[in-house]
């Protein structure tokens, strides 16, 4: 009898551990997003639907001058990098950017690009009007794309900040079906 009062006050112990667990795994997600969203990296970027009118009625600020530095990661069978390592820019300017990606696969892809920026913070003053990150992109068999990132750094950028980075790291999205996607034309701003 007492080996029966002990077997079951382990298993209560057992089940409290497995509904604790289960819970705190449905509670991830969210717990994710949110110190994501907080710290402001590996979120999925959504557009910026103020982004175009925000560059049109920005006056650029020509006294002073950003290095932008570009870096690119992938996660998957891809060559993933910017045409240029940085560039110099004045908060307020319009500029536009371009990365290539090259599938080695010999079967259709798709993938994710997720940025973060340095410093932490900085991303909220980089406001992208057209940009690959902002849904999945599908890749034929060894197909090459380019993809242009048009973006504008606020001029209400901290004066400390001299430097940002923005580093995309493009990952295989599993499970999703491929579906044909048109290549990617030049961004259109403006309008």
């Amino acid at each position: 009898m007492n080996v029966s009062i002990s077997n079951w006050h382990l298993s209560s112990k057992l089940l409290v551990i497995a509904v604790a667990m289960f819970g705190f795994g449905y509670a991830m997600v969210p717990i994710y997003r949110a110190i994501c969203e907080f710290t402001g990296i590996g979120i999925m970027t959504e557009r910026d639907e103020d982004a175009a009118a925000f560059a049109r009625n920005t006056q650029v600020d020509t006294s002073r001058r950003v290095m932008v530095e570009f870096d690119a990661n992938s996660r998957g069978s891809w060559q993933f990098r910017p045409k240029v390592p940085a560039v110099s820019v004045h908060p307020g300017e319009l500029v536009t950017v371009v990365y290539e990606l090259v599938s080695t696969e010999t079967r259709p892809t798709v993938g994710q690009a997720i940025p973060s920026y340095a410093p932490e913070g900085s991303g909220k003053f980089f406001r992208k009007l057209e940009c690959f990150c902002f849904k999945q992109q599908a890749l034929a068999p060894n197909e090459t794309r380019e993809f242009p990132v048009v973006f504008v750094i606020d001029p209400k950028l901290p004066a400390d900040v001299g430097t940002i980075t923005l580093s995309y790291t493009f990952f295989e999205v599993g499970g999703q079906g491929v579906k044909t996607v048109a290549p990617a034309g030049p961004a259109q701003v403006g309008g």
